[in-house]
């Protein structure tokens, strides 16, 4: 029977959207079939250039160390090309002054090394190399509409397309087809087509605005960090910002307001917001900086999971992922990581060389992934009375206090702020912020609250002496 079919004897596979969860799902499936495919609605251009299939490009995009290790991992040498393209090195903890909620973080040395870059171009390096494959395609400047199926609508057997040409083909067979298509997926509506159910979809919103302006670093720019954050307190003080720097000698600039409290994206409007975060330090770097850009707007931050983990049916020979499953508020950086850890969850499933139950295995498997950066980012995203979608519940309230004395401790402890920073980038999982070590420092620090000698706790919102020379 078809769905019995094993990966060969003229498999093909299609991906729908070329975004980072494409381009790693492409990646994986040409180990497993002779024919690779990757549908994709934009013109894709020759280098990196941006496109409107990805209107946040022009934010600044973190990849976190877990996720360039895993980058790394599919398309060795791909580091080397980052450097090679002027993407700049950062140790994220010791090039990387971050203010946050207790004060300024220690500059410690660590592992946590990556290339910072573009969107743009990170995606351009990645398409490179998978036009390398030859039995991979893109075909580009072409929508998918619609599914098709076997007469009983068991299975998923190709899609429908809208091309630019309408001369060409309408329709394309794949034995396996990827959703990778973003927020703005159509798979629920697909679904209900193919009489199956759409997934039940989990919201939550802080509404958190960014806008983003980038700059030519200044050539007189002196000072010892690469990249610099000011970030939100709450619950009052809900705007933060970052310097990313980029290939091309260049700075994003991007500025972030919880609550509806979007930033402007007129010019002057633009840097009074720079201006009012609490640390000035931001504003001192960029007053003088040349603009290359206009300001950028950014709207569309909510937290969403689709649960096709939890579907009770769904048609054979279909899978989904990245931000058309789970898409996390920007703030966090978690979006490539964790699209990089659903393509090594895909790579498991196939491994097992069939394609029958492929489609629940897989997305029991992606559940498991998005666990824990879905309760990091909304849980954050609940310390704010504003946020919609749900109430943080005693355990998550319990968990804030907890992680508010974490992140005390880290302050004054570079050891513990290594470890909080290797949470951060999905290298250790937050259970080691429960190690017995940190328990004693934060239970400590109770016991002092309890006893009123807290005193000495400082928050230091202007910079520490080594920022203070900055161009």
């Amino acid at each position: 029977m078809e769905n019995q079919q094993n990966l060969n004897n003229g498999s093909h596979a299609l991906v729908i959207g070329s975004s980072m969860a494409g381009l790693l799902a492409a990646r994986v499936l040409v180990n497993h079939f002779d024919r690779v495919t990757v549908v994709e609605r934009d013109r894709l251009p020759q280098q990196p250039e941006l496109r409107p299939g990805v209107p946040q490009a022009n934010q600044v995009h973190v990849l976190l160390t877990q996720g360039q290790r895993l980058l790394e991992q599919l398309f060795p040498g791909l580091e080397a090309e980052l450097a090679t393209a002027g993407a700049p090195k950062v140790n994220w903890t010791a090039d990387y002054p971050l203010l946050g909620i207790w004060g300024w973080f220690p500059r410690v040395d660590s592992d946590l090394v990556t290339h910072t870059c573009s969107r743009s171009l990170l995606e351009w390096l990645v398409r490179r190399r998978l036009s390398a494959y030859q039995n991979l395609q893109f075909l580009d400047q072409t929508q998918v509409t619609g599914l098709l199926s076997d007469n009983s609508n068991s299975k998923v057997t190709g899609v429908k397309l809208r091309c630019r040409n309408p001369s060409e083909l309408t329709e394309l067979t794949a034995h396996l087809i990827v959703d990778a298509s973003g927020r703005n997926s159509s798979l629920p509506k697909w679904l209900e087509a193919l009489g199956y159910p759409s997934p039940k979809e989990t919201t939550i919103n802080s509404f958190l605005g960014y806008s983003s302006r980038w700059y030519e670093r200044p050539d007189t720019f002196q000072a010892d960090w690469k990249v610099l954050t000011v970030v939100q307190k709450p619950p009052f003080e809900r705007r933060g910002g970052v310097i990313y720097p980029v290939e091309g000698d260049r700075w994003v600039i991007t500025v972030a307001g919880i609550g509806r409290d979007y930033p402007p994206t007129d010019e002057a409007g633009f840097l009074e917001f720079v201006r009012s975060l609490r640390s000035p330090i931001l504003y001192e770097a960029i007053k003088n900086a040349k603009p290359l850009s206009p300001v950028y707007g950014y709207r569309r931050t909510e937290n969403l999971w689709r649960h096709y983990e939890q579907l009770p049916r769904m048609p054979q020979g279909l899978v989904a992922l990245g931000d058309a499953v789970c898409s996390f508020n920007p703030a966090y950086g978690q979006g490539m990581t964790t699209a990089a850890l659903g393509a090594l969850a895909l790579e498991r499933c196939l491994q097992e060389q069939r394609l029958t139950g492929l489609t629940r295995r897989f997305h029991k498997q992606l559940a498991r992934v998005l666990e824990i950066p879905w309760m990091m980012a909304t849980s954050e995203d609940f310390r704010w009375e504003t946020t919609e979608g749900g109430k943080p519940d005693l355990i998550t309230r319990l968990m804030h206090r907890y992680m508010d004395r974490v992140i005390l401790q880290a302050v004054n402890n570079p050891e513990v702020y290594r470890r909080f920073a290797e949470v951060i980038h999905m290298v250790k999982p937050p259970s080691v912020l429960f190690a017995p070590d940190i328990l004693a420092k934060v239970l400590a620090q109770v016991i002092k609250v309890q006893q009123n000698t807290t005193s000495s706790v400082n928050e230091v919102n202007t910079p520490p002496p080594q920022l203070t020379k900055l161009v």
